[in-house]
């Protein structure tokens, strides 16, 4: 048995089967440009093997809650023809740590504000930062929010 190569060309049912995701899930990731595949005569979808690293780097995405958006970012910058290398994944990694960082000091501020409001007890609109954190209309005095007054004839 020949040893497989990067550009060997999989099926779309073996490409499944081993990066453990369902054909559907092959069909989207394609549609949003994150992988590409070949056609045969027959018409028939066919992988490079070295897709299956694109469809890895996507699941450890979802799984850390990166969009495939950023993804779509990441991968923009990546060859289609080979798959990521070494360097490649140092530099993502990278990115998707400084974007993890940034959400867990969200977190931790969403948190202080969380025990705050659970703390103070006041559950005031107008001055509860966690409820109603951008109320410009707050400094005017409590209340629904204001609507402009009707022109003649429209509050019919």
């Amino acid at each position: 048995m020949d040893k497989l190569t990067p550009t060997d060309l999989l099926s779309v049912g073996e490409v499944a089967r081993r990066a453990g995701v369902a054909v559907s899930a092959l069909h989207f990731y394609e549609q949003q440009g994150l992988i590409v595949s070949e056609r045969t005569a027959g018409n028939q979808r066919r992988y490079r093997r070295h897709v299956l690293r694109r469809i890895s780097l996507i699941l450890v995405a979802k799984r850390m809650g990166i969009p495939l958006a950023e993804v779509a970012q990441v991968f923009e910058g990546l060859p289609g023809d080979r798959m990521p290398s070494k360097r490649d994944w140092e530099r993502i990694s990278r990115r998707w740590a400084a974007l993890l960082e940034a959400r867990r000091r969200e977190i931790e501020r969403l948190e202080r504000e969380l025990t705050g409001c659970i703390g103070c007890g006041c559950l005031s609109l107008r001055r509860c930062r966690v409820l109603n954190p951008q109320d410009s209309l707050a400094e005017e005095g409590t209340g629904a929010t204001r609507l402009p007054p009707a022109l003649p004839g429209e509050d019919e």
